[in-house]
């Protein structure tokens, strides 16, 4: 079929008139790229916009950018593309998280039972911490329970937990599908859970997880329930 006389008229005019863009590249660094899926190695650019004319640059357009090239496929994204964590950076963020959270339930009471610690040691030789033991674990808690001149007297321990796991949590949740976000709270509850039922400062904890998670109340509580009636 022949193209119809506009459509004809406009592509010889596109091979005529034009826009090229010059890339100059100002950074470089390691990123998440939406495009491969992975870490990719990535050059952080600017460019130069020219009106072009028989595809020589004439007239200057301004410029564009900064964006983000991965050095893989090419393929060009927003600054914005930065922002998501590398896959190790997530996994040490993500493991800094669940131990946070561990320390987190374990201090609320003043002793960890021998059931306690051996359920968050699990946890945490899962997450990746290999050599932790009961009485390292037992060790930091109790420096941490005891641990009484890092916040101003007015705030409390309540307070100094609650800061602790919103910057450990705050920064990985947005890039947490809904049932990592759901694993993390359960291996509190799970902790919580290994001596007996919640006790009122345990479920304050694993209330300021989920709220860090940007879980609602409903899901919190839900989560909890489950967690209590799932056999250890």
């Amino acid at each position: 079929m022949l193209p119809k006389l506009g459509q004809t008229r406009r592509t010889g005019l596109t091979r005529v008139l034009g826009v090229h863009t010059t890339w100059t590249t100002v950074g470089d660094g390691e990123f998440f790229c939406p495009g491969c899926g992975g870490d990719r190695n990535y050059q952080r650019r600017t460019g130069r916009r020219r009106f072009t004319v028989l595809g020589v640059p004439l007239v200057p357009r301004g410029h564009t950018g900064p964006v983000v090239q991965c050095a893989a496929c090419e393929h060009r994204f927003g600054m914005d593309a930065l922002d998501h964590p590398t896959t190790h950076r997530f996994s040490a963020m993500l493991r800094d998280a669940v131990h946070t959270v561990v320390l987190a339930v374990l201090a609320t009471g003043t002793t960890a039972s021998r059931t306690t610690l051996e359920c968050a040691v699990g946890i945490l030789r899962a997450a990746g911490f290999e050599d932790c033991s009961e009485v390292q674990l037992a060790a930091l808690v109790e420096a941490l329970v005891t641990d009484a001149g890092r916040l101003p007297e007015h705030a409390g321990s309540g307070a100094g937990l609650a800061i602790e796991l919103h910057e450990a949590l705050d920064p990985i949740a947005a890039h947490l599908a809904p049932a990592g976000r759901e694993s993390i709270l359960t291996q509190g509850a799970r902790i919580a859970l290994a001596d007996g039922p919640y006790s009122a400062a345990e479920r304050d904890v694993l209330g300021t997880v989920g709220a860090a998670l940007t879980m609602c109340t409903d899901e919190v509580s839900e989560l909890l329930l489950a967690a209590a009636r799932t056999p250890s």
